[in-house]
């Protein structure tokens, strides 16, 4: 898939596009009916398939009091839609002066700056813009006018309940990862990148990776057996969320640490992706580094288990 950051960069030639538009934060279910709507309307006329997103959440600029912590990370985020098979990734970098254009304004120039556009898929209760001035009416208006078709799909629902990020994120913190693995169509990962720690878990015998994963919701503290993948490699691991109560720390500071089993090398700098099997324990205080570390041979017993 290829990843542009103007429209102008496509370069259609004599081809039309195809375009879904959309946060997609997890790219669940109702996010994959879009797409894959568009990308069925752009095969059937042999068009491109063009997904466009944004660099942020567009409440870090609008709403900084209410942003919602994310499912996925942008580099997650990518993946998933470039499995679904879309052509493109427009990544519009959402700023105040984008926020502050009209919905009619964004619309217009996106279709002129992409050249000859065929059809635009959304959601029904999409809306965009300032004051979120645009919405499927308008984009029907302006389709009228420019010679495009729209496509404004309702939402998908489960069980009875409509499947949204924020329902997944209200299940991924309650630790009901079946739930949002159900309404994800994948299985439920965290991803970050593998940051510096204090290597307490290479002198306990155990290394671990300690993962960067600001701004994204994180399931209950506490120890899971998990797989990771690592350059495209499954490994079986151990993954601790927490504060690491059994250390003395003046500002105990929340840490997502993975250790991966019968495995040794250096993974500083790569993004892991981390999928939770089961809840082992809760996190807890012990009374001295031996007796953590005997917790850890414990969970790590309880973990090969798991498998």
């Amino acid at each position: 898939m290829n990843v542009i950051r103007t429209a102008t960069d496509l370069k259609p030639g004599d081809r039309k596009v195809c375009l879904a538009i959309g946060v997609f934060d997890g790219v669940h279910l109702g996010h994959q009916q879009i797409i894959r709507q568009t990308i069925s309307d752009a095969r059937q006329h042999e068009d491109i398939a063009l997904v466009v997103t944004f660099d942020q959440h567009p409440n870090v600029i609008v709403a900084p009091d209410r942003v919602p912590p994310l499912i996925y990370s942008p580099p997650q985020k990518l993946r998933a839609i470039g499995s679904l098979g879309a052509d493109a990734l427009l990544m519009v970098h959402f700023d105040k002066p984008f926020s502050e254009q009209s919905g009619e304004a964004f619309a217009r120039k996106l279709v002129n700056d992409l050249g000859r556009v065929q059809r635009i898929c959304v959601g029904a209760d999409f809306q965009f813009g300032h004051q979120r001035s645009g919405n499927v009416a308008l984009l029907k208006t302006l389709g009228a006018e420019l010679g495009f078709q729209v496509h404004g799909l309702a939402a998908v629902a489960l069980d009875g309940q409509i499947v949204s990020s924020t329902l997944i994120r209200e299940a991924v913190r309650a630790g009901h990862m079946d739930a949002a693995s159900q309404m994800l169509g994948r299985s439920y990962a965290l991803a970050g990148r593998v940051v510096a720690g204090d290597r307490l878990g290479r002198e306990l015998g155990f290394p671990t990776a300690n993962l960067d994963v600001s701004g994204l919701v994180l399931p209950p503290n506490g120890v899971y057996a998990v797989r990771v993948l690592s350059r495209r490699q499954t490994h079986r691991g151990l993954l601790n969320i927490g504060f690491r109560p059994t250390l003395t720390q003046a500002r105990p500071q929340l840490r997502v640490e993975a250790h991966l089993l019968d495995f040794t090398g250096e993974l500083y700098g790569e993004e892991l992706e981390v999928s939770p099997l089961t809840k082992l324990r809760d996190e807890r205080k012990f009374a001295s580094f031996d007796e953590l570390k005997a917790q850890i041979q414990r969970d790590l017993a309880a973990a090969r288990a798991a498998f």
